[in-house]
């Protein structure tokens, strides 16, 4: 892995050096401001991988060099920067994490039959075993279980409770701005406008603003747009980081302005698509990612390392309707920490939507009841 340090005026100025010297492949590790020769410049560093043969040759200089010795014709030290030990490091802990991986499988699998089921009380047993039906992962089931046998007489829900969390979307989250990113399908144009009639049915007065963010790409910002006139919303598009910058200057005219981010062409990562748009970590801006809980945990953990990013504060989980099983909503809980924020599901716009809370998650995963159907049936 190559990595390299970036300084420039400003940030499009060094995505720019990044794609010259490293190409579209580079994934984005940092982006600071930082002070230098009495100014402040934009200092980003990015890394790519090398093609196989590469990695060979650069590994075998490395040698050559150590042989050597760490001086120069002129007996001077030869000069090693902060990028030149990270390549190193990266590229010296690539095998041993994917080993370590395999050895973690490997004591999961071995693990998983010593598992003392007769140890738990039956209402217990019963639950772990539908865990593993609904497809949560063996780890996580194991956790669950190590919980239960520490006190046997614990509920279940309790567990779920500390593994998985709920901040539901609404007058809970402060920030103004709102972004909605995930892979291609995953509903966020849906979700857009699901959200924006939902904060316009909780508060009338609200102004709420649509921003197609897909560079006219896709039919996403036709269907954006279309809603937003009907539902007297203001609509916006956002191609670059001045787009950004405009919207930013009119913001004091709406209280909620949600962004449909396009799906990540393939290789790149949120981040630079952030840092493109001039979508910047701050106290007034959130991203949410967007994922429907039918897909396989190669994909999940695939999106998870591209779309992690400082900006992204929760998950919104769509397409519940057209799933058979829930255990993905407690995998990816569990991997990468953040609360649930809506749950999206059905084929209409107006009540399709429900903020998050872990009852619902739970009723989801053991009942396969979406949110409101116990309602219905009370009221029935």
């Amino acid at each position: 892995m190559q990595v390299k340090t970036f300084h420039a005026k400003s940030t499009a100025q060094a995505l720019l050096m990044v794609k010259e010297s490293l190409g579209d492949d580079a994934v984005i590790l940092s982006n600071r401001t930082v002070q230098q020769e009495g100014g402040k410049v934009c200092e980003i560093m990015a890394a790519v991988e090398r093609p196989e043969h590469k990695a060979q040759a650069a590994s075998a200089a490395r040698a050559i060099g150590k042989v050597r010795a760490a001086t120069n014709g002129n007996g001077a030290s030869l000069g090693r920067t902060k990028d030149d030990v990270l390549s190193e490091a990266l590229d010296a802990g690539l095998p041993f994490v994917q080993e370590w991986c395999r050895i973690k499988d490997h004591f999961t699998a071995l693990l998983k039959p010593q598992m003392r089921l007769d140890e738990l009380a039956p209402r217990q047993r019963v639950a772990l075993d539908y865990l593993e039906r609904e497809g949560v992962e063996d780890e996580v089931v194991m956790d669950v279980y190590q919980e239960l046998r520490r006190n046997p007489e614990l509920s279940i829900l309790p567990i779920l409770d500390s593994l998985a969390s709920a901040k539901p979307f609404g007058g809970g989250w402060g920030e103004k701005f709102h972004a909605f990113a995930g892979p291609h399908g995953a509903g966020k144009t849906s979700c857009c406008i699901r959200l924006a009639l939902m904060e316009k049915k909780r508060d009338p007065k609200a102004r709420i603003c649509l921003v197609s963010a897909d560079q006219s790409r896709g039919q996403g910002r036709l269907v954006l747009r279309h809603y937003a006139d009907l539902s007297g919303l203001a609509f916006r598009e956002v191609s670059t980081a001045e787009d950004f910058a405009q919207l930013k200057a009119e913001s004091g005219l709406f209280d909620r302005i949600l962004i449909d981010l396009p799906g990540l062409e393939r290789e790149e990562v949120l981040d630079a698509r952030l840092l493109r748009l001039g979508m910047l970590p701050g106290e007034d801006f959130a991203a949410h990612l967007v994922l429907p809980p039918f897909l396989s945990n190669a994909q999940y953990r695939s999106f998870e390392a591209r779309y992690r990013a400082e900006s992204v504060k929760s998950v919104i989980w769509t397409k519940l309707d057209e799933a058979c099983t829930y255990g993905a909503m407690l995998n990816v809980a569990v991997r990468i920490g953040l609360p649930v924020s809506a749950l999206s599901f059905g084929a209409g716009f107006r009540d399709g939507i429900a903020p998050a809370e872990t009852e619902m998650m739970w009723r989801l995963l053991f009942k396969h009841q979406l949110p409101g159907q116990q309602n219905c049936k009370e009221n029935a």
